[in-house]
């Protein structure tokens, strides 16, 4: 019942849906109505319709009517909330939406030549314009956006519960950013039920954060680079939920189900909108819509034809007297005062240096690129690169080649011409050293630190726990990589990034090869849902390959409430990755270890083994009949994408598995060095066809068979 309450204390919320991106039935376009209905027969929340109404009742304004010819500027801040995936919208995303809506809400729409003619006249200027805060509540200066890394970003049942991780975990200010000082947009990948974005008439004091506007991504702007975003109807999305934000229903009156008869008896409260159905397409039949009687204003903003061309001059004139109301603190947004708090009161300056790459980890011999990021207003750019080619630039995006190893600071002063700032990173290219000869085996005990070092890069993005070195709880030796996951925020990305190693010695027609690891791992609670991946490159970083996730019961199906760390030998699993294909078999072939967190528990990483096997069966273990593996799993069956055999070997042993077909044909041959105690070998089967397979485990001239479907 909660996200139901949040929902609705906001007194009536909307929504306008991205037909592209989502299928709703016809009759079901919001839930908002339900769940109204389910609130007035809720004691416990009827009262929040019973304040709706009496604002509804008020217009907000008593007879006050804001004045023509003045522009109301609002303070507007986009709040980022994402998991790391393309649902992290560009800024150039951010900017175009703003540029539609303040096009849009000022009449300036190239589009309003196609508004039918009865209706130009009436087409009204709102005189709002919308500007990026620059200043965060505490006085910080920022870019107008801020970023927020959540799991939550998918979850759009409850906006509360996504509002508070935008209030607590965003890039800028973690505090309250009220209503009176910002329109908060809050960007989704999720915004409930398929909808593209909802909001709520103006209610309360203001200072409520959650007074604000929730879109979702894909329909935030119009087209993009590569036309991306939206199309023209759903970038209009902002356009009719800041109508709704400024106390505009729709058309058809305050519901949010078009096309019903009993609209036409229903109303909106602005006197040049004729009464209509409502209607959810626009095309001839529907521009001449007159079900009501009069011919109906489809075109207008705030319906759902999709073909939105126009606010009415009396919808203009009730948004602005919803801007002289304290009801929901709108009139406090546009006054000097908190246009002076909000840095939106004078043209940008500059205020902080920065910058970004495209890469912090390279090769000898890589070119990076470096774009600034510095805000706002920008006009020059003094730049250093120590150990780079060239070594300074006042481009604004250089382009840099290091071509010797070691690490190195990059600094930036820009300038608007009047204020300058400098950034500078320390550290902050790794130049990678030679590639290392096969095979390799990586136990961490040569080192101090996994800092500054050429053999491992760390990638930290988060500021929060790192891979680090761990010297009390390794299974070989002392020493083993640890990420202090226990207590991590969920979401939380960090990375174990392996140096070069030449794969090119090995013949694709006579070897074969294994990626190797072992690790240490329990969940913090059932339902943690920690995730390893495994990436591979073959052009030292460029681009990146998926080869394996661990997550959930499969990354470790024990429980530890406290926080672990490995005891013995039987905590550890060995990973075998036969699936490093051919293609990878270059001289500058790199792995890494992504790790989410997903509120578990420590993770840790040892006995890192890349090796090679030859085509012949001929492999000296001495061991005897009883030894041959046990505990023998192959999951799922039937498999889809991945087969899974896990085994247990009571010592270090060399394992031929074969898959063969039903004819006998082997369609795959691995050898894995098998460590002692739990062993997963890991089979992508996506490429094979579907059918019956035998999957052959060979020790010391011995075989066990077991019979697998791929689907």
């Amino acid at each position: 019942m909660k996200s139901k309450i949040f929902i609705l204390s906001f007194l009536v919320s909307f929504c306008y849906i991205g037909r592209a991106q989502v299928t709703v039935s016809s009759d079901n376009w919001c839930k908002t109505a339900q769940l109204m209905n389910e609130m007035r027969n809720n004691p416990e929340t009827s009262h929040v319709l019973e304040h709706d109404d009496m604002i509804r009742a008020q217009e907000l304004v008593n007879g006050q009517t804001a004045p023509k010819g003045v522009i109301y500027k609002i303070p507007v801040v986009f709040h980022v909330l994402h998991n790391g995936g393309p649902e992290n919208i560009s800024e150039e995303q951010i900017l175009n939406a703003l540029y539609i809506l303040n096009r849009d809400f000022r009449l300036q729409n190239p589009d309003t030549a196609e508004v039918l003619a009865a209706f130009k006249p009436i087409m009204g200027d709102v005189e709002v314009e919308f500007v990026l805060a620059l200043k965060a509540p505490n006085g910080q200066c920022f870019r107008g956006y801020t970023r927020t890394e959540s799991p939550l970003a998918f979850q759009g049942d409850d906006g509360g519960m996504q509002v508070d991780a935008i209030r607590t975990g965003n890039d800028v200010y973690q505090g309250n950013w009220p209503a009176k000082e910002y329109l908060n947009v809050f960007v989704v990948a999720n915004a409930g039920d398929g909808i593209g974005g909802y909001t709520n008439y103006p209610f309360g004091n203001g200072n409520d954060m959650t007074s604000g506007i929730w879109v979702l991504n894909q329909t935030l702007g119009q087209g993009g680079i590569d036309n991306s975003w939206t199309s023209v109807g759903e970038g209009r999305t902002l356009t009719h939920e800041c109508g709704h934000w400024l106390n505009l229903p729709h058309t058809w009156g305050s519901t949010n189900s078009p096309a019903l008869p009993s609209n036409c008896s229903s109303d909106d409260g602005v006197s040049d909108t004729p009464n209509t159905i409502g209607v959810t397409t626009c095309n001839i039949i529907t521009l001449a819509e007159n079900t009501c009687g009069p011919l109906a204003n489809i075109q207008n903003y705030m319906d759902y034809s999709f073909c939105s061309r126009m606010f009415t001059q009396g919808q203009a004139t009730r948004m602005r007297n919803a801007l002289l109301s304290g009801v929901g603190g709108r009139n406090n947004l546009w006054i000097s005062q908190n246009l002076a708090n909000t840095g939106t009161d004078v043209p940008p300056s500059l205020c902080e240096a920065e910058f970004t790459s495209d890469r912090t980890y390279v090769c000898p011999g890589t070119q990076i690129t470096f774009t600034d990021q510095s805000y706002n207003a920008p006009s020059g750019w003094t730049w250093s690169f120590p150990g780079g080619t060239p070594s300074t630039s006042t481009l604004e995006t250089p382009t840099v080649t290091y071509d010797t190893p070691g690490i190195y600071e990059v600094s930036l002063t820009a300038t608007d011409g009047v204020l300058s700032d400098t950034e500078t990173k320390v550290g902050y290219i790794q130049v990678m050293g030679a590639s290392i000869d096969l095979p390799v085996y990586e136990s961490f005990e040569n080192y101090t630190s996994l800092n500054n070092i050429q053999e491992w890069a760390i990638k930290n993005e988060d500021n929060n726990a790192a891979f680090e070195l761990e010297s009390s709880a390794a299974l070989t030796g002392n020493k083993c990589a640890k990420l202090a996951n226990y207590g991590q925020s969920a979401g939380s990305y960090d990375e174990l990034i392996s140096a070069p190693v030449d794969l090119s010695v090995l013949d694709p027609l006579t070897d074969t090869m294994t990626l190797s690891f072992r690790y240490a791992y329990k969940r913090r609670n059932s339902g943690d849902d920690d995730r390893l991946q495994v990436f591979i490159t073959n052009d030292c970083g460029e681009n990146w390959a998926l080869r394996k996730t661990l997550h959930g019961s499969i990354l470790s199906p024990l429980v530890q409430s406290s926080s672990f760390s490995p005891a013995s030998a039987n905590d550890w699993t060995t990973v075998h990755m036969p699936n490093v294909t051919n293609n990878y078999w270059v001289d500058n072939f790199r792995y890494k270890f992504t790790f989410e967190s997903g509120g578990g528990n420590n993770f840790y990483i040892d006995d890192i083994n890349i090796y090679s096997g030859a085509a012949s069966d001929d492999i000296v273990v001495g061991i005897s009949e009883s030894e041959i593996v046990t505990g023998l799993s192959v999951y799922p069956n039937p498999a889809i994408d991945e087969l899974k055999l896990e085994f247990l070997s009571n010592s270090a042993r060399g394992v031929i598995i074969k898959v063969q077909d039903l004819t006998g044909k082997i369609i795959q041959r691995v050898i894995v060095n098998a460590n002692e105690g739990s062993n997963l070998v890991l089979f992508n089967t996506g490429q094979w066809a579907s059918g019956m397979y035998i999957l052959r485990i060979e020790v010391d001239g011995k075989s066990k068979f077991i019979r697998f479907v791929v689907s």
